[in-house]
């Protein structure tokens, strides 16, 4: 009995062990180096099944492309089919990027489904290339690019000098000349080093990869910011903040999906120690609805706001060293950081509404800006330095085109007299319908794509047939965004972006798909219109018609 006992508390461990183990790790980053700066994995079963390639051969775009002349027969080939690259396709598909002190470089990796095909392929691309093999490992290499592939596994590799800043800077003649731009890298050995890296090294087994490779999605997105911005602050005067601080062990993990009738794409952005414990302490709760429900238009087209405790305003730029700088600028125009802290509740709000056209047709709209009030002289103080900047910067013109008002609870600012007063004066106006998706966090924006599109877009919509077309099937596509977020959880700030589609029936991948075969069409059209414009001998011809989307 007590063996029994012994070996089923053994059995237990191992489970313990071994379910343990799976949910901290990952097979998507197996491959990837622990320290890449950014990294894509693309879901190529879940996008085949949402976008077919049969689909996407119907459009104009593609059999333009597969029409022309000068295309290889090998790229023809893939177009035909991708599998005939040899790419397990279904499977996913991954690029990375990795920066060192003299640039960096990146990668494309997958799944062979068929070597030979895959050999064929990469063989014709790399034209007169010859096959060689090293350490079991096939490669041809040209133009600082090699294609390998090894136990089913392929990994093409490409040097990328830019990713140093001062190779970018040299190169865009904005640094020192004198030292040519190191370009010398050993891409085999890059691949080499891929095939042959150790999973404690690589991203399998990083808990936020992990973490995010568990989510749902078409498309995983992770980006090392420590990685990406480390060694590009080499200014003199910066390195003596703690700029540095402000990045130190900093990760982006998103993923996307392509849903019906939108797209979805959620966000977690961690921070070093230092930086989460401020977040943690300063970070706001939710927008503020009273201020909000005093908007005085219901037609709005751009509308931001934030939640945040002001005290962690000057936490940061202490933390960053750059609280010297800010109070010796605020100094020139009468307040310090400190007066800013007691001047702001934490709640701002920016609305831009009513778009329009002015006396000249060109698209106008009115603006408010709105921000509750903590201390009331300290919130003049401020007042007066904007004035004071508006003063210099505008004259007199200022007065006239910019109104502002305030009341003990709130300010506003904005190019409408009769919003500023509705603001400030009125109990409450507008009912704002997206509020209750993005109400709840501390950062808060909506974007109304309808109304964008018919007050700036309908201006050129009667320019000629084309263009009306191409405002129409604008107007058919989009719908709104919204994005909330900024709450702490786990250890990451949380974002979610919703991009909202007018059909919702169909999967937003396919309607991309359709909405760029109507543009790309629209665009080979105009140019053949235009084309038979300064072509006499086609003066008279009838006009290009073009179907509805």
């Amino acid at each position: 009995m007590q063996t029994s006992s012994r070996f089923l508390t053994l059995i237990l461990a191992i489970a313990i062990v071994a379910f343990s183990s799976c949910g901290k790790s990952n097979k998507q980053g197996r491959y990837i180096p622990e320290n890449a700066a950014i990294a894509v994995v693309v879901n190529g079963e879940s996008l085949s099944n949402k976008l077919p390639w049969s689909e996407i051969k119907q459009t104009e775009w593609f059999k333009l492309l597969y029409n022309d002349s000068t295309l290889d027969a090998f790229v023809k080939s893939a177009l035909d089919n991708p599998d005939n690259t040899g790419i397990d396709t279904k499977k996913d598909l991954i690029f990375f990027a990795v920066k060192d002190s003299v640039g960096g470089y990146i990668a494309f990796e997958g799944t062979i489904k068929d070597e030979a095909a895959f050999k064929k392929f990469v063989t014709q691309v790399y034209e007169n290339g010859k096959t060689e093999s090293k350490d079991g490992m096939n490669y041809l290499s040209k133009n600082d690019i090699t294609a390998s592939w090894k136990d089913g596994m392929f990994v093409v590799a490409g040097n990328a000098p830019m990713l140093n800043q001062d190779n970018l800077m040299k190169e865009l003649g904005n640094a020192d000349q004198s030292a040519p731009v190191n370009t010398s890298r050993d891409m085999v050995v890059a691949c080499q080093n891929v095939y042959a890296l150790k999973e404690d090294k690589s991203l399998a087994k990083d808990d936020k990869m992990s973490d995010l490779m568990k989510s749902k999605g078409d498309m995983h997105f992770w980006m090392n910011t420590e990685a990406l911005y480390s060694g590009s602050l080499s200014n003199a005067a910066l390195s003596m903040m703690n700029i540095s601080k402000l990045y130190k062990g900093s990760f982006t993990t998103g993923v996307v999906n392509f849903d019906n009738g939108q797209i979805n794409m959620d966000f977690k952005s961690y921070s070093g120690k230092e930086m989460t414990e401020l977040t943690k302490k300063y970070s706001g709760s939710s927008l503020n609805k009273d201020m909000i429900g005093k908007m005085p238009s219901k037609n709005v087209v751009f509308f931001l706001s934030i939640n945040f405790k002001p005290e962690g305003v000057r936490e940061f730029l202490k933390l960053a060293g750059l609280d010297g700088f800010a109070n010796m600028g605020s100094a020139f125009l009468g307040f310090n950081v400190d007066d800013f802290v007691k001047a702001n509740k934490g709640d701002i709000a920016l609305s831009i509404s009513d778009i329009r056209t002015d006396s000249m047709g060109r698209p106008d709209a009115s603006f408010l800006f709105t921000a509750s009030i903590g201390d009331q002289a300290a919130f003049d103080k401020l007042i007066a330095a904007g004035k004071k900047i508006g003063k210099e910067e505008m004259g007199g013109q200022l007065d006239s085109k910019i109104f502002y008002s305030s009341n003990k609870n709130y300010f506003a600012i904005g190019n409408q007299q009769t919003d500023v007063n509705g603001f400030v004066g009125s109990a409450k106006n507008a009912e704002m319908p997206f509020m209750n998706k993005i109400g709840n966090s501390p950062i808060g924006m909506y974007i109304d794509i309808q109304q964008m599109i018919k007050g700036v877009g309908a201006s050129e919509m009667n320019r000629d047939s084309l263009s009306t077309i191409a405002y129409q099937a604008t107007l058919n596509m989009w719908q709104d965004v919204l994005m909330s977020g900024g709450k702490l959880k786990d250890g990451a700030v949380e974002q979610h972006v919703e991009i909202n589609l007018v059909d919702k029936n169909t999967n937003s991948l396919k309607l991309l798909n359709k909405y760029i075969n109507v543009l790309v069409d629209i665009e080979n059209k105009k140019k053949a219109k235009y084309a038979a414009m300064f072509d006499e001998s086609t003066f008279g011809d009838e006009p290009v018609v073009v179907a509805e989307p």
